[in-house]
């Protein structure tokens, strides 16, 4: 008997290899390590959604780089590939299980991310549609209701650390995809395993 009925992932780590663009734009591993730090700051921090762009923007300042670092990210969106695992893990999920992603990004963003995997997912819900930024408990549960699912039947992927608390606190399952080898936040309960690929963690979503 499954464990799980559905697998929830975070979308612009566990599935997508973001990093890679934001250095790009960026122009070089630091910087873009930086930028990304801050906006991860400044999303898990902002609770009601704020426009998704505005923060990447003030998150670019805060990291030293010019603002219009902001729009080229947005610019170069369709840029964002998967994980090399990822076409091959999503395939074989699916027929076994519902899948679906929970994103801090825009509805536009999002859905254009999302279409990168080039897999039919059940639910797609964005800090925009959900009206919050992860970790709050608004985008899990609206997930949990698209699916018609309890929390105890579906399995959360994480990418970020602090999806770490957002997910056990809605009383998810969460795994953890820590591809970029990034130490968890303060206080953050520990995942029932983490894995810095994706292949890694499969036999723990049945």
């Amino acid at each position: 008997m499954r464990r799980y009925d559905a697998v929830l992932f975070d979308l612009l780590t566990a599935l997508l290899d973001s990093w890679a663009l934001w250095d790009a734009v960026a122009g070089s591993r630091d910087a873009g390590r930086r930028w990304r730090t801050a906006y991860l700051e400044l999303t898990y921090g902002c609770g009601a959604y704020r426009p998704y762009e505005a923060l990447v923007r003030e998150a670019a300042l805060a990291a030293g780089l010019d603002a219009a670092c902001a729009d080229t990210l947005t610019a170069r969106w369709d840029n964002l590939a998967p994980w090399e695992d990822v076409p091959d893990v999503l395939g074989a999920l699916r027929g076994r299980a519902r899948l679906g992603v929970v994103t801090n990004c825009s509805e536009r963003l999002g859905r254009h991310a999302a279409a990168t995997l080039r897999v039919p997912l059940d639910t797609v819900v964005t800090a925009e549609r959900a009206g919050f930024y992860k970790p709050e408990a608004a985008p899990y549960r609206l997930a949990l209701e698209e699916l018609g699912l309890p929390a105890a039947r579906v399995v959360f992927v994480a990418g970020s650390g602090f999806d770490l608390v957002g997910a056990a606190g809605v009383g998810l399952t969460t795994l953890w995809h820590n591809r970029a080898g990034i130490a968890p936040p303060p206080a953050a309960p520990a995942p029932l395993v983490e894995r810095r690929t994706l292949a890694e963690l499969v036999p723990f979503l049945d």
